[in-house]
């Protein structure tokens, strides 16, 4: 035997390490999209388990923004000057003042799982978070007369965002935050 003969399949071997590469990779690809697609959990990291405190939050949210709705105001402000301005503050804060109490009744009964009485106060600070920022809108307005853009808190995005993924994640829709400062 030849040492030609013995080097071949070792070249061979070599010739073959980037195609077994590319193969693990894309087997390993292939694996992660099933178990994501087919088996991995589809629970959200917000979801608790109290369904009840859920449905029960739902109404009281519901409420909150039947009561927005009944404030809708549909008036152009592009024509109006600063009075209209001033009545668009004095509106937001009627709206602002619907979310406090549906906080303030969401915090008088926690939910009755553990994880929820961890997230849900979390939850609820940030909603707080976002009536600040809107509290402080109003103020802006009242100060400049004009209507300014609204700017709200980030934390990594903005907070009605997490707000709304986390009331997505609990099946309480009605608890997502308001986007009327967003038109």
């Amino acid at each position: 035997m030849s040492n030609d003969d013995a080097a071949a399949p070792a070249a061979r071997w070599r010739a073959s390490l980037p195609r077994i590469g590319v193969l693990t990779v894309v087997v390993t690809f292939g694996a992660m999209w099933i178990w994501v697609l087919f088996f991995a959990p589809r629970d959200g990291v917000n979801r608790f388990e109290d369904r009840e405190w859920a449905a029960w939050a739902e109404q009281i949210c519901a409420e909150a923004a039947n009561q927005r709705l009944e404030l809708a105001d549909y008036t152009r402000l592009d024509s109006g000057g600063s009075a209209l301005i001033q009545q668009r503050a004095d509106l937001i804060d009627r709206a602002t003042a619907t979310l406090e109490s549906m906080l303030a009744e969401l915090r008088a009964q926690p939910p009755a799982d553990a994880k929820g009485r961890a997230i849900v106060p979390m939850w609820l600070d940030e909603y707080d978070t976002y009536v600040s920022d809107r509290r402080q809108y109003t103020s802006e307005l009242r100060a400049s007369g004009e209507n300014l853009p609204f700017y709200e808190t980030l934390n990594q995005v903005p907070i009605s965002e997490r707000l709304a993924t986390f009331a997505a994640d609990n099946e309480m829709p009605s608890c997502k935050p308001p986007f009327d400062l967003d038109i």
